[in-house]
């Protein structure tokens, strides 16, 4: 009965570390957005727009 609780425990540790790990590298992570200059769908939408409503 001993055993499988000491194994219980070393799992369970095991997991929350693995756990802890990933959750801090995905917190750590460098997300990127490509700025909007370089965006070819924003140039001229406002004239596009006015042309097909009106």
């Amino acid at each position: 009965m001993t055993k499988v609780l000491i194994i219980s425990v070393i799992i369970i540790i095991v997991t929350l570390v693995v756990f802890v790990a990933a959750i801090s590298k995905g917190y750590s992570y460098k997300h990127t957005v490509d700025p909007i200059d370089n965006n070819p769908n924003l140039d001229g939408n406002a004239e596009n727009d006015d042309k097909t409503n009106g």
